[in-house]
């Protein structure tokens, strides 16, 4: 609460009520009743990165797609990371059921982001834009890897954790060319989708987006729209395809499943195992049954 109050006073908002936005599971999010009547948002990013990444991302994309319009930027101090200042969008984060017209429309979105070229494979940072190592996104993607193999093999049985090094290995051969670099969101799922009735009105949490593969965006696609609801595919699909070309899915998503539950082991790990266990146990589970 602290950090919040810092905030308010920094930035100069009359502010009536404070109520804190669950499921960010990163960054701390409020929703702020000013003394003018106007709710806006306030979030204060994990680290500084992620408010210039999350502050670049949304002013390139404000005429592209439906996202928080960028009201004010605290750059921070030393008790704080600094915080945006954000618009509010008429809606709520999609927490039903996705039927076939939502999941049309998201489709749609995914693609228009897609075809917003990025000036290379990397991401915004204090300092700039910040291009991966020798500008390759399949070299970051095996950096990641490597980074994670430690946290992973301290959490992971040594059975199933030496099957995942075998794994990695095989399926990261396999891949086809990278499709990009494009901006890519990270974390396209449904949650970080607003809807007003069944139009979605709004996408948000911008602060892992980069320059990368557009092929990494379908992972959470699949694991929390495809699979809860097989119909919503093919939907999906015709309307991302109506604005860009979609690179062969049947040869990444395999791989993808896998990269992000062996990285969610790690972010459980990092972020504190105790209070993200049932997410632990989840990706446990699907890296269980991908590698045998």
């Amino acid at each position: 609460m602290n950090s919040i109050l810092n905030v308010i006073e920094k930035l100069k908002l009359n502010v009536l009520n404070i109520e804190d936005v669950p499921e960010s599971f990163s960054s701390d999010v409020y929703k702020l009743t000013l003394a003018s009547g106007e709710t806006v948002f306030v979030k204060i990013p994990f680290n500084k990165d992620k408010l210039f990444r999350e502050f670049q991302m949304l002013e390139t994309l404000k005429e592209v797609l439906p996202v928080p319009k960028v009201l004010d930027i605290w750059y921070g101090d030393e008790s704080t990371k600094g915080a945006l200042l954000l618009s509010a969008i008429q809606g709520m984060p999609c927490t039903g059921d996705v039927d076939e017209k939502l999941s049309f429309q998201m489709g749609t979105y995914l693609a228009m982001l897609h075809e917003v070229q990025a000036p290379g494979y990397g991401h915004h940072a204090a300092e700039g834009y910040k291009l991966f190592d020798h500008n390759d996104w399949r070299l970051h993607i095996q950096s990641n890897f490597e980074m994670w193999k430690e946290p992973c093999q301290e959490i992971l049985g040594s059975t199933l954790y030496e099957k995942c090094i075998l794994h990695f290995d095989r399926v990261f051969s396999a891949l086809p060319e990278p499709d990009g670099p494009c901006f890519v969101h990270m974390d396209f799922r449904p949650g970080n989708i607003l809807v007003q009735g069944n139009e979605v009105a709004g996408i948000i949490d911008f602060e892992s987006a980069r320059g990368g593969s557009s092929e990494i965006d379908f992972t959470k696609v699949n694991r929390y729209i495809w699979e809860a609801n097989p119909r919503t595919k093919s939907p999906f699909i015709e309307s991302y395809q109506s604005v860009r070309p979609m690179m062969a899915l049947e040869r990444v998503l395999p791989f993808y499943n896998f990269y992000d539950a062996f990285s969610s082991i790690a972010w459980c790990k990092k972020r504190g195992i105790a209070k993200n266990q049932r997410f632990l146990q989840e990706n446990i589970l699907i890296l269980s049954n991908l590698v045998g």
